[in-house]
Protein backbone atom coordinates (compact mmCIF):
# COMPACT_ATOMS: atom_id res chain seq x y z
CA UNK A 1 0.00 0.00 0.00
CA UNK A 2 1.50 3.41 -0.92
CA UNK A 3 2.53 6.01 1.63
CA UNK A 4 1.58 9.60 0.80
CA UNK A 5 2.76 12.87 2.36
CA UNK A 6 0.23 15.57 3.23
CA UNK A 7 0.95 19.09 4.54
CA UNK A 8 -1.49 20.97 6.76
CA UNK A 9 -2.36 24.48 5.46
CA UNK A 10 -2.81 25.74 9.04
CA UNK A 11 0.27 24.51 10.95
CA UNK A 12 2.47 23.42 7.98
CA UNK A 13 3.12 20.02 9.60
CA UNK A 14 3.89 17.22 7.11
CA UNK A 15 2.28 13.84 7.81
CA UNK A 16 2.75 10.46 6.16
CA UNK A 17 -0.42 8.49 5.51
CA UNK A 18 -0.60 4.89 4.30
CA UNK A 19 -3.69 4.60 2.12
CA UNK A 20 -5.04 3.30 -1.16
CA UNK A 21 -4.63 5.50 -4.22
CA UNK A 22 -8.43 5.77 -4.43
CA UNK A 23 -8.84 6.98 -0.80
CA UNK A 24 -9.57 10.69 -0.24
CA UNK A 25 -7.07 13.02 1.46
CA UNK A 26 -7.35 13.33 5.25
CA UNK A 27 -9.84 16.07 6.18
CA UNK A 28 -8.00 17.35 9.27
CA UNK A 29 -4.46 17.48 10.66
CA UNK A 30 -3.48 15.08 13.46
CA UNK A 31 -1.39 17.82 15.18
CA UNK A 32 -3.69 20.85 15.17
CA UNK A 33 -7.07 19.39 14.17
CA UNK A 34 -7.52 21.95 11.40
CA UNK A 35 -7.10 21.55 7.66
CA UNK A 36 -7.20 21.21 4.76
CA UNK A 37 -4.46 18.68 4.06
CA UNK A 38 -2.62 19.11 0.74
CA UNK A 39 -0.89 16.17 -0.97
CA UNK A 40 2.83 16.76 -1.48
CA UNK A 41 5.01 15.61 -4.37
CA UNK A 42 7.70 13.38 -2.91
CA UNK A 43 9.76 10.28 -3.62
CA UNK A 44 7.80 7.07 -3.90
CA UNK A 45 7.41 5.00 -0.77
CA UNK A 46 5.62 1.75 -0.08
CA UNK A 47 5.35 -0.85 2.65
CA UNK A 48 5.72 -4.58 2.01
CA UNK A 49 3.30 -6.59 4.12
CA UNK A 50 2.15 -10.19 4.18
CA UNK A 51 3.82 -13.26 2.77
CA UNK A 52 4.69 -11.50 -0.51
CA UNK A 53 6.78 -12.74 -3.41
CA UNK A 54 10.15 -12.39 -1.64
CA UNK A 55 9.27 -14.69 1.23
CA UNK A 56 7.61 -17.31 -0.93
CA UNK A 57 9.90 -17.27 -3.98
CA UNK A 58 13.42 -16.23 -3.06
CA UNK A 59 13.89 -16.58 0.70
CA UNK A 60 15.90 -19.82 0.48
CA UNK A 61 18.41 -18.32 -1.92
CA UNK A 62 17.41 -20.74 -4.66
CA UNK A 63 16.53 -19.23 -7.97
CA UNK A 64 14.67 -20.85 -10.80
CA UNK A 65 16.26 -21.01 -14.23
CA UNK A 66 14.76 -18.71 -16.80
CA UNK A 67 15.35 -18.19 -20.49
CA UNK A 68 17.97 -15.54 -19.73
CA UNK A 69 19.96 -17.92 -17.50
CA UNK A 70 20.53 -20.54 -20.19
CA UNK A 71 23.83 -20.38 -22.07
CA UNK A 72 23.58 -19.08 -25.60
CA UNK A 73 24.73 -21.32 -28.42
CA UNK A 74 27.29 -20.19 -30.96
CA UNK A 75 25.41 -18.88 -34.02
CA UNK A 76 28.02 -20.19 -36.50
CA UNK A 77 29.18 -23.81 -36.25
CA UNK A 78 32.91 -24.23 -35.94
CA UNK A 79 34.74 -25.76 -38.88
CA UNK A 80 36.09 -29.18 -38.04
CA UNK A 81 39.71 -30.08 -38.79
CA UNK A 82 39.98 -32.91 -41.32
CA UNK A 83 43.40 -33.94 -39.96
Amino acid sequence: MPIYEYQCDSCQKISEVMQKASDPAPSSCDACGKGPMVKQLSLSAFALKGSGWYVTDFKGGQSSKSATDTPKSDPAPKASDPS
